[in-house]
């Protein structure tokens, strides 16, 4: 057995024939009577204490910690003390993901799961207290696939204690805690009048963020980031460089989502419609940090600023442009005074790539190609949001076994003829 066992309620002094005896000690009948004691791996003597009638279970505490040590799973029993939320923030801080990943990711673990799991010690959580937690954030949360993103984070937060040392397993792989799922949902592509009603729905300043958007497939910030020497309209292309995204409240150019640089076909009426756009507000010369607040200064000639020549902020975009051209065209109530529009979480600018991705499939364009104009991870991914969009191929179908089974009967019949 690793350590021993100290009885704090007896000592053992000499007796009066020099024997040693047990006596009592000042502390006889007070607090708790065992306390265990090993030294550590880092070489510090770690305790436990027990109270009178439990000798056996502080010297089962100590076969275990020695089963651990020998197995190289020991965990410091007192790592387990640090609670919830101090533990979260040192993991915040450590994060080595993109300064916007860390935004959201800090969002979701200070929103969801600091209030319900900030005040309990790492070392004691258990399967039912995830179960709790998830079934007060289904209350709180009712998407589910929001729920998923913040379980995910909270997963991850554990998974970093188990590789520090600080709990042995991750109470979120239980199998009694059940994730929770995501939801699937159909994507309705807009129809084209209703793109239309948008566009004409924006000031002229900003309409031609529609033919971006629903003629090339580019994402709001792409939109937002689009520079002049992006554009050829010689050949037909978009080059998609760089994005604008807030980092820190502070505006910043970015390499598109996941650094995926790509091009995508420049259509004849969308480019000569961009071309339009800048000879009426002609681009302007944008200076802005790359990637972080810190970052060098990169300077890019915008398609598309504010009125003051400036980048444009989504928040701005999104509350003043965007939300009042749907409201237009009868997406959106319109806003009642003093209060702000409706909330449209399934019709924010991200409408037009669906809306372009349905234009291409229709007229035959192949699913990996539209992969690579959207800049998504891989064409398997772009299948499964976007299979139901797929042509029909049920006539072409009939049509094929039609002709076959046709030269079938027609063989049969000269047969019977003969």
């Amino acid at each position: 057995m690793a350590g021993h066992i100290q009885d704090r309620w007896y000592k053992t002094e000499p007796g009066p024939t020099g024997k040693p005896v047990r006596v009592k000690t000042d502390r006889y009948g007070i607090g708790l009577r065992y306390r265990a004691r090993y030294v550590g791996p880092d070489g510090t003597e770690k305790s436990k204490s027990f109270p009178d009638r439990r000798k056996g279970k502080a010297e089962e505490w100590l076969t275990r910690i020695e089963a651990d040590m020998d197995a190289g799973q020991y965990v410091d029993p007192n790592a387990g003390q640090i609670v919830f939320r101090d533990y979260g923030e040192k993991w915040l801080g450590g994060l080595t993901t993109d300064l916007g990943s860390q935004e959201v990711v800090c969002r979701r673990i200070r929103l969801h799961a600091f209030p319900y799991l900030g005040t309990r010690p790492m070392g004691s959580f258990k399967p039912e207290h995830m179960r709790t937690w998830l079934n007060a954030l289904q209350s709180a949360v009712p998407n589910g696939t929001y729920r998923r993103a913040i379980y995910d984070s909270v997963s991850s937060l554990f998974n970093a204690a188990v590789d520090d040392g600080v709990i042995k397993s991750n109470p979120c792989h239980a199998q009694s805690v059940k994730p929770p799922t995501p939801e699937q949902r159909l994507i309705v592509p807009w129809t084209e009048e209703r793109v239309l009603s948008v566009r004409s729905g924006m000031p002229g300043r900003y309409a031609a963020t529609v033919d971006a958007g629903g003629g090339c497939g580019l994402r709001q910030g792409e939109v937002l980031g689009l520079a002049e020497d992006n554009l050829d309209f010689k050949t037909g292309w978009v080059h998609v460089r760089q994005q604008i995204k807030r980092v820190g409240g502070t505006l910043v150019f970015a390499p598109p989502k996941r650094g995926k640089l790509r091009d995508a076909p420049l259509s004849d009426a969308v480019g000569t419609g961009l071309q339009e756009h800048m000879d009426l507000f002609p681009p302007v010369a944008v200076t802005l940090p790359w990637k972080t607040p810190n970052g060098p200064l990169v300077t890019r000639k915008l398609v598309f600023t504010s009125t003051v020549g400036r980048a444009i902020w989504r928040s701005y975009f999104d509350d003043y442009v965007w939300k009042p051209a749907l409201a237009h065209a009868g997406v959106i109530p319109p806003r009642e005074p003093g209060k702000r529009y409706a909330a449209a979480p399934d019709d924010g600018m991200h409408a037009l790539r669906h809306f372009y991705a349905s234009v291409v499939l229709e007229a035959g364009g192949s699913i990996k190609a539209l992969s690579t104009y959207l800049g998504h991870s891989d064409p398997g991914f772009t299948l499964r949001i976007y299979t139901h969009l797929l042509p029909s191929s049920d006539e072409k179908a009939r049509a094929a076994m039609s002709s076959v089974f046709r030269r079938v009967r027609s063989l049969d019949d000269l047969a019977a003829a003969a």
